[in-house]
């Protein structure tokens, strides 16, 4: 019996220091990994903050180099110039519709095509997903594509933003993935109280599939708000610049830059105030939407990943 309690004493004592050792371990791991990601989250925020602080400094303080936690000699005044300046206040209104009109009409016809690529019995279907497939390896060059614009008489054209973007066989797959997911019995219910088969996509589909939309809406409105290239490429009209090629323009200046405000009064300033005022004010607005969509975009980003 002392034998018995002695190797019980024994376990129970190895058990303990398993478990002792587990939780110190445990403890390591969880504070290489807090430090990890506050050094990461530090090299991610710190150029941020840096460019807000200077964004609300005074331009002439900006010739000093360094790091700025808090605002030398707080001034508005470079959001004052560019808030005066009507072509800024231009550009930011075409980004704005470029980003909601490409965004829904993105949205949609990808939804489109989606759901009757979802179709097992659609007809040509292995031929669609062939082409599709190649056009996510193969493009047709910067050269072609401008010719193709050229033709289609889509240079200086607002719809040069819209049309070319239209549609991606990457959300596509996306998209149809998710709607393969959807139990038929809804459909053919549907079917059954004569729905047609706009109604069903419509009424039924898209609803349901709220958080593979929202994903792809925000990554293509940011790649929409972004996209500066298309307008480099296609538009040689100011009037349809929008605020990332007008922010382009400003950070590939070396000069000086001035800026005429409502009175016609022409205030010289420098280049770097204006453009990292400019830099915020193109920010704000993919931050402040983020949140609406966040909790769609997060359970559009497990699709696929858990297969029951």
């Amino acid at each position: 019996m002392e034998i018995n309690e002695v190797e019980k004493l024994e376990a129970v004592q190895i058990q303990g220091n398993r478990k002792s050792r587990k939780i110190r371990e445990n403890r390591i791991f969880h504070l290489v990994n807090i430090t990890l990601i506050c050094f990461f989250t530090l090299i991610i925020i710190v150029p941020i903050w840096n460019i807000v602080v200077a964004s609300f400094s005074n331009p002439d303080a900006l010739a000093k180099p360094g790091l700025r936690i808090w605002p030398e000699e707080f001034s508005l005044e470079s959001y004052k110039l560019v808030f005066n300046d009507a072509s800024i206040w231009n550009a930011f209104m075409i980004s704005v519709l470029k980003t909601v009109i490409g965004v829904v009409t993105h949205v949609l016809f990808t939804a489109m095509v989606a759901y009757g690529m979802s179709k097992q019995d659609l007809i040509g279907r292995n031929l669609y997903t062939a082409l599709g497939i190649g056009t996510m390896f193969f493009t047709g060059g910067m050269i072609p594509t401008f010719l193709l614009m050229k033709y289609l008489g889509l240079l200086d054209s607002f719809w040069v933003y819209i049309i070319p973007s239209l549609f991606s066989y990457y959300d596509m797959i996306i998209m149809m993935n998710f709607f393969r997911e959807i139990p038929a019995s809804l459909e053919e219910s549907a079917k059954i109280d004569g729905a047609g088969t706009w109604t069903i996509l419509s009424k039924i589909i898209m609803p349901l599939s709220m958080p593979v939309m929202a994903t792809i809406a925000l990554f293509n409105g940011v790649y929409q708000w972004n996209d500066y290239i298309t307008a480099k490429l296609y538009i040689s009209n100011e009037a349809l610049y929008p605020i990332q090629m007008k922010l382009y323009e400003i950070i590939v200046s070396t000069q000086a830059q001035t800026i005429q405000n409502s009175t016609s009064v022409v205030i010289p300033t420098s280049s770097e105030s204006i453009q990292l005022a400019t830099i915020v004010i193109a920010t704000v607005p993919i931050v402040l939407v983020y949140p609406f969509l966040q909790k769609y975009f997060i359970k559009g980003m497990m699709i696929g990943a858990v297969k029951e």
